[in-house]
């Protein structure tokens, strides 16, 4: 069985409240894919409105808006104008990394850690950028990196699942989602790992 993940922005819904952002689970006929759990969520607001939009279309001279390379611009200068401001490094990082400029936005994100070594979103933006480079080694480290001040963070255990189950360690895989369900069976990481236990 292939096991491949599937990267999507969550949306916040309900106001002052941190939700787990889940990646969605789709079926071929030919292979089952499981996702990447991550803590990003983009914000709603006029930066990220033009960057949603655009998120299925890599940016290129022919494709990419004046408005586009406009908040790109404003995103740097505002790291430029305070190089501390940690929430405009996240800005500028998720703004490049959803541009499929994952490079570029690696050094901003561990600027982020360097400053706050226990930002678990953090590391789940990092974690999902080597996942997509094909890096399990890098992954599994910067998830195993949130176990280390969160032993019981759902997220970063289901993501070691699916790193197993993408290498085909089926039954790694499934002790990393039964834990996840020991945890809290009925939160959404609870409920996706249910789901990908019965897609083994």
């Amino acid at each position: 069985m292939k096991f491949k993940p599937i990267y999507l922005y969550g949306i916040l819904v309900v106001a002052a409240v941190a939700l787990l952002i889940i990646v969605g689970v789709r079926e071929t006929s030919t292979s089952s894919e499981v996702p990447i759990s991550t803590d990003q969520s983009m914000p709603d607001d006029d930066v990220h409105k033009q960057l949603k939009n655009q998120m299925n279309t890599s940016p290129g001279k022919e494709n990419v808006s004046e408005e586009y390379r406009k908040k790109l611009s404003e995103l740097k200068q505002a790291i430029d104008i305070n190089p501390s401001d940690t929430l405009a490094m996240r800005n500028y990082a998720d703004f490049l990394s959803a541009s499929h400029k994952m490079n570029e936005a690696i050094p901003y994100y561990e600027k982020i850690l360097k400053v706050n070594p226990k930002r678990a979103d953090i590391y789940f933006s990092l974690a999902l950028i080597y996942y997509n480079k094909q890096d399990m080694a890098k992954c599994e480290e910067l998830n195993n990196d949130v176990l280390s001040f969160d032993p019981k963070n759902q997220m970063a255990l289901y993501n070691l699942g699916a790193i197993a189950a993408t290498q085909g360690k089926s039954d790694k895989a499934k002790e990393f989602w039964n834990k996840v369900v020991s945890i809290n069976a009925e939160s959404e990481t609870g409920k996706l790992a249910k789901e990908s236990l019965g897609r083994l």
